[in-house]
């Protein structure tokens, strides 16, 4: 009887031990995979059914929020709609005209520089709160984001992620304000940063159930899929946010698969020296990441 328990506790052990190999095989290939990628990158894979941590790659690097920038500011706004300051239906002008936080001059959008063009010919006219969300978030519109900033305040946007953990994420404006890129005045945020954002609305902590529901539901469709689900297959559904400017491109969500587990991912990189092939370098670690997760 000694013997068998001994040869038991030895096999559990000898189980352990390779699944724990296994787990370290995979984070040093995707570590490796990362590095051979001419630019900066971070990431982080945190598992929602279990809590649990996967991946954590340079998770506190600080990197140029880029457009990922535009789900706080949707959080936001849902979280002032919910407090009665106005409704998500109510409808509001749209503007292009913004002050820079330099010196209060005025600067205006450029259509040729952003996505959602048909907002450009509302200009001076209403469009519902909703609308812009949705605006902002499926096609990174600039103008709805700039509008729905001066609506919410930036900074009680930042004070929103503090309160779901984001420790280092600063939203300080508005999209193409020139005079405060110049002095270095830019959004940023980290991976981590952006894990617990989604972990917020995965979790209904950055809204009412109700509210963080009609979240998914916009990042759910996200027209811009080129990093994380680019090689994805059909049955796995992804709520995320990209972003992008000259050598950075990011993209953060919550993937959802077959099997109901859910997990979130973050991919962040800066400096990238060629963008095209640093994107597809990382939208394949994605799909390595996925096949790794959807093995029995």
């Amino acid at each position: 009887m000694y013997k068998k328990h001994i040869i038991l506790v030895f096999t559990l052990l000898l189980f352990i031990n390779c699944n724990v190999d296994k787990d370290q095989d995979f984070k040093n290939k995707i570590q490796n995979d990362l590095k051979n990628i001419k630019g900066n990158t971070a990431l982080v894979l945190f598992d929602l059914n279990q809590n649990k941590t996967l991946l954590n790659i340079n998770s506190k690097a600080e990197y140029h929020a880029a457009s990922t920038m535009k789900v706080p500011v949707m959080i936001e706004a849902f979280k002032q709609a919910r407090e009665g300051k106005f409704s998500i239906k109510d409808s509001i002008l749209v503007k292009n005209e913004f002050k820079s936080i330099v010196d209060g001059s005025a600067y205006q959008m450029d259509i040729t520089d952003d996505g959602g063009d048909e907002l450009y010919k509302m200009v001076g006219k209403k469009v519902t709160i909703e609308k812009l969300i949705y605006d902002m978030i499926t096609v990174s519109s600039n103008l709805a984001t700039n509008i729905l900033i001066d609506m919410v305040d930036a900074k009680k946007v930042t004070e929103t992620m503090r309160s779901l953990g984001a420790e280092k994420i600063e939203v300080l404006r508005g999209v193409e304000d020139q005079k405060a890129y110049d002095k270095g005045l830019s959004n940023s945020t980290t991976a981590n940063d952006l894990v617990q954002i989604f972990k917020g609305i995965a979790s209904n902590a950055a809204g009412s159930e109700g509210d963080c529901n009609n979240m998914l539901s916009i990042l759910k469709d996200q027209k811009f899929n080129d990093l994380i689900p680019k090689y994805y297959p059909k049955n796995v559904t992804v709520a995320h946010k990209t972003g992008s400017i000259t050598g950075v491109h990011h993209d953060a969500g919550i993937i959802y698969l077959p099997n109901g587990n859910s997990y979130v991912l973050v991919i962040l990189s800066k400096n990238l020296e060629d963008f095209e092939k640093g994107t597809d370098a990382l939208a394949k670690i994605s799909k390595k990441i996925l096949d790794q997760l959807m093995k029995p």
